[in-house]
């Protein structure tokens, strides 16, 4: 069977598990999948980036590679639980009048939040623009990995997950949320947090972490953990949508 993602032109869009520069020379998850699926990555990932700085990386990727490409994959969302984003709603409703069956009654209607102070408000803008941007390109969602202990600077201390972040959520909320978006959106999601495996909040698991004080980006092992998962999960989605 040839893989369908085989040769592909994938765009990455995300944080700092994404960004080619977080860890220097290690090789991150992409670039597994470049070398077992010879997919030319087109890599906009950056550190500390939420979901309302999405359309940033993807205006950057329009303006280098037009609608040369065949897939969006995005991994997104540890950043926004550590910031506090709260979690919001995903549709506002009101009664309206509208025809049915050649009457005008009143119904409630539902339309989606655009609100980006909310994590869900940040989702619905930032996937109701790519698939209108993009209508005909196959987009992906991945959740994030379980987070542990991180110390990057005295003023960047990040508690691991079994702590509430500051607006009393569990990540498990924000988990819950990218998966609730696939189906309100159409998007596949690829669930990393229970399917990759792995979990730094065991000290057990210290051959895919950097280990110190950052056991929040998986290392070479980890990538290629996420890059296995991610080989077998593809399989089953198509990559390119024929006309």
């Amino acid at each position: 069977v040839t893989h369908p993602w085989y040769g592909a032109r994938v765009a990455y869009l995300g944080d700092s598990i994404t960004d080619p520069g977080t860890l220097g020379e290690t090789p991150i998850y992409w670039n597994y999948l470049q070398e077992w699926l010879d997919i030319t990555p087109l890599v906009y990932g950056k550190g500390g980036h939420q979901w309302h700085q999405l359309l940033g990386q993807a205006a950057r990727l329009t303006k280098e590679h037009g609608d040369s490409f065949d897939a969006i994959i995005i991994f997104l969302g540890t950043n926004d639980f550590n910031a506090g984003v709260p979690i919001g709603e995903w549709f506002s409703e009101e009664t309206v009048q509208v025809n049915a069956d050649g009457k005008m009654v009143e119904r409630v209607r539902r339309t989606p939040v655009f609100d980006l102070s909310t994590f869900r408000g940040r989702i619905n803008f930032a996937l109701d623009s790519l698939k209108r941007t993009y209508p005909s390109k196959q987009i992906v969602l991945l959740t994030p990995v379980h987070r542990a202990f991180a110390r990057f600077s005295d003023y960047n201390i990040q508690p691991d997950e079994s702590y509430q972040n500051s607006c009393g959520e569990y990540i498990d909320a924000y988990i819950e949320s990218i998966k609730e978006a696939s189906s309100l959106w159409s998007v596949p999601v690829i669930d990393l947090y229970s399917l990759s495996g792995l979990f730094p909040m065991h000290k057990e698991q210290a051959e895919f972490f950097p280990g110190g004080n950052d056991w929040l980006h998986p290392d070479t092992d980890g990538h290629r953990r996420i890059a296995e998962c991610l080989y077998y999960q593809l399989l089953t989605l198509p990559c390119r949508f024929t006309r």
